[in-house]
């Protein structure tokens, strides 16, 4: 979904989403991706709202351990390597076998930014975790048979909201994604009359409600389930 060029444009913002490389420290530990605008676009920068939504999983205290989490539109990954490094769990011993209780994430995004979606994964996360974090294809509304209906606990997005041809395909997936227990978490930039027309299509098949905002990059964060399901994390 991720794959529409923007423009050029000037100033520290655009270099910054020029730059070959963009360093986070997350989860106590320090996160550098790699970023190629001119060959794949919005898919392979790092964008505000990852950034506020991965704050907002740390600060919060989020417990993704042992849940089953996927990313809609990683892009170069930053929120689906915390979310990987949040959830680490432990090892637990039933008679001879062994269970671990970290995070299972799931990253996806189209096939052209999977290849550079990997190479971030795997270039961040210890070994040890990496097992735990899968990238896999996923075209909203199109790949819904390779994913098992309501599997996930938690739901991400970040800055996925932005091209009005896709809503409908993506509120198709959230509900496939989805089960009475799920929660999403969409971050995003509220920048034109269309993206308030996502959330009240959004609201019209989800209990809906703003969590965090962050005013030094105007970013919303907000959650959404199925029906009135309101629970706490």
């Amino acid at each position: 979904m991720a794959l529409v060029p923007y423009g050029e444009g000037t100033g520290w913002a655009a270099r910054q989403l020029h730059s070959p490389s963009a360093t986070f420290h997350f989860a106590r530990r320090t996160i550098r991706l790699q970023q190629d605008w001119r060959r794949l676009g919005v898919a392979a920068v790092v964008w505000d709202a990852a950034v506020v939504l991965c704050a907002y999983l740390e600060v919060e205290g989020i417990d993704l351990r042992d849940r089953s989490v996927i990313e809609l539109g990683a892009g170069t990954g930053l929120l689906g390597i915390v979310a990987t490094l949040l959830g680490k769990g432990f090892f637990v011993f039933f008679f001879k076998a062994i269970y671990n209780c970290s995070a299972r994430v799931t990253l996806t995004d189209r096939e052209a930014a999977l290849e550079f979606l990997e190479s971030n994964v795997q270039a961040n996360l210890p070994s040890e975790l990496r097992p735990r974090a899968v990238v896999k294809e996923l075209t909203w509304g199109k790949d819904l048979d390779n994913f098992p209906p309501g599997a996930f606990d938690f739901i991400l997005g970040a800055d996925i909201v932005y091209l009005e041809e896709t809503f409908a395909e993506l509120l198709q997936t959230l509900e496939h994604l989805c089960s009475e227990q799920t929660v999403i978490l969409l971050a995003c930039r509220i920048r034109y009359e269309r993206d308030h027309k996502f959330l009240r299509m959004l609201r019209d098949r989800f209990s809906v409600c703003e969590v965090h905002y962050d005013s030094s990059k105007d970013v919303h964060i907000y959650k959404a389930q199925r029906g009135t399901h309101k629970d706490d994390f």
